[in-house]
């Protein structure tokens, strides 16, 4: 049974005030829209670059928060709106905030990994080898066995450079994609169709009188659900071993375990952003921080999740020397354990947040 959470946005609460309604609903949507057309100038304004300036990537930015929030709305209130616009708008919103979310993407995780070789390896060389940009490093442990610590080191470099290497190809690649996207006519059309939600909102003929919280409710419900069934919130353990079972497979799907953390993650995004358009502006400031802690757990998961990916990829490679391979499998290994780290925070904050509303 899905746990319940005292929200200013429910039907029951004690406190709510005036009934949000369709007309509401067509209000946000106005609202996500018209900053995405502004975020489409600035972008157009600031221009991109070969590597896009920094204006550019927060238009790029801005570009993908509108359009998540009005692919989420789209999502949970559909049944205000009109199904087949929804239908057809949808995956043409989730296109836009993917493509440009990649180089981005590829810039942290670089920097995660090379982050964490320097800190794992305990050397200060190999960072200025790739060009990383990090912070210093604490020397190896003095109870570390000489041997590893040499070996890590040692292959820590190449290790690095191969990341370096295949990162900022993916980088590059994910750039000129993103590129040809907002040039497209596909991407056009999409910002065409912006264009009239900024100022007509395809409502169904009652929603203007319809009561959004039973579907903003609705969608808190999905979350709650889909976390009382995550392993880690059932065990109640801060490190769960199941899931490295399979952290050296040849097999390059994502990995088994993080599937329904991935889940909970988007659900969490829907609630929020439910939340945002049921309270209005006012609301915004403390729907983001109660669930702050929350979400930030589930973005690290993801980040981490995705960074042990890339590492075993790379470990795949052919030919590559013992060392340099040594070096990525415990970068693999420590990007799994920042899975699991990630995965118990975020269970403590959700524990701490049912207690307090509770």
């Amino acid at each position: 049974m899905a746990q319940q959470h005292l929200d200013p946005t429910d039907p029951r609460s004690r406190h709510a005030g005036p009934v949000p309604t369709g007309d509401a609903l067509a209000g946000y949507l106005r609202a996500q829209a018209t900053e995405f057309l502004r975020a489409l100038r600035l972008h157009r304004e600031t221009g991109s670059g070969a590597n896009g300036s920094e204006g550019s990537a927060e238009a790029a930015r801005a570009l993908r928060r509108s359009a998540r929030r009005i692919s989420a709305s789209l999502h949970t209130f559909q049944p205000l709106l009109d199904s087949d616009w929804c239908e057809a708008m949808r995956p043409e919103l989730a296109w836009v905030s993917g493509t440009l979310a990649m180089e981005h993407a590829y810039t942290a995780r670089l920097e995660r990994l090379l982050a964490a070789l320097h800190r794992l390896s305990g050397s200060a060389a190999f960072p200025a080898q790739t060009g990383a940009r990090v912070t210093a490093a604490p020397p190896p442990k003095a109870g570390a066995p000489a041997q590893e610590r040499g070996n890590l080191t040692v292959g820590a470099a190449k290790a690095g450079a191969l990341l370096d290497r295949q990162l900022t190809l993916a980088r590059t690649r994910a750039h000129s994609t993103a590129l040809q996207a907002l040039g497209s006519s596909r991407f056009h059309a999409v910002a065409d169709r912006v264009a009239v939600l900024a100022s007509e909102v395809p409502l169904a003929k009652t929603a203007g009188a319809t009561d959004l919280r039973p579907l903003s409710t609705a969608a808190q419900d999905r979350l709650a659900d889909a976390v009382a069934a995550l392993p880690l919130v059932v065990a109640g353990h801060p490190y769960n071993a199941a899931a490295l079972v399979h952290g050296l497979s040849p097999d390059t799907v994502p990995h088994p375990q993080d599937a329904p953390w991935h889940q909970v993650r988007l659900l969490l995004r829907l609630h929020r952003y439910a939340r945002e358009a049921v309270s209005g502006p006012q609301g915004n400031a403390v729907v983001d921080l109660r669930l702050l802690a929350a979400g930030q757990a589930l973005n690290r998961h993801r980040d981490a999740s995705e960074a042990s990916a890339s590492a075993a990829q790379a470990a795949r490679t052919p030919r590559i020397a013992p060392a340099t391979a040594y070096a990525l499998g415990v970068l693999h290994a420590d990007q799994r354990h920042e899975v699991e780290a990630a995965r118990f925070a975020f269970q403590q904050a959700w524990q701490k947040e049912t207690v307090g509303a509770s």
